[in-house]
């Protein structure tokens, strides 16, 4: 079902109070999604079961954002991420993800869920914008997409080192 979408440039925003729910298999198609997940994609419950959940992914996200999700999530780690996703006319919405395996009794992964709530419109133009815009134009100037992905992965491990080392400490401190 993947389709090029281009990005409109228009901001859809969630209320304080919405949570966006979405569940997947181990290759990522999507199983569930609340009504949240819907009204501000923009799709249905038809048109996003079975599908890749890369699907709302924003072209304007840096890769190594995922690279650093898939690393945790395939540690059994959590893990809380700012995302841009955009939704099937175009538009994009921000998010603050927290995205975690889940695990049956005896330990094995069955596939990952996520919610997903609003932010602060400010921390993302001013913090979360610039950094992840480094981190593209790292990705898309390299001369492969091993090359990019390897380097924005460096320069991410650079930030995170310079605001005192934890990921998960930088984050909750916006």
């Amino acid at each position: 079902m993947k389709t090029t979408i281009k990005p409109t440039g228009t901001e859809r925003f969630l209320e304080e109070k919405d949570i966006i729910v979405s569940k997947t298999d181990l290759t990522g198609k999507i199983t569930y999604a609340n009504k949240t997940f819907f009204d501000i994609s923009g799709y249905t419950e038809k048109n996003i079961l079975g599908a890749q959940h890369n699907l709302i992914r924003h072209p304007d996200m840096p890769r190594a954002i995922f690279q650093l999700l898939w690393t945790r999530l395939k540690a059994k780690q959590e893990i809380f991420a700012y995302v841009a996703n955009l939704c099937k006319e175009g538009e994009h919405y921000w998010v603050l993800a927290h995205v975690s395996p889940s695990v049956s009794e005896d330990g094995k992964v069955l596939g990952y869920h996520s919610n997903r709530r609003s932010i602060n419109p400010v921390l993302i133009r001013d913090i979360i914008q610039p950094l992840y815009a480094r981190l593209r134009k790292i990705e898309t100037d390299a001369t492969s997409p091993k090359q990019g992905l390897d380097t924005s992965m460096t320069a991410l491990q650079s930030f995170i080192e310079g605001k005192g080392g934890n990921y998960d400490r930088w984050l909750f401190s916006l």
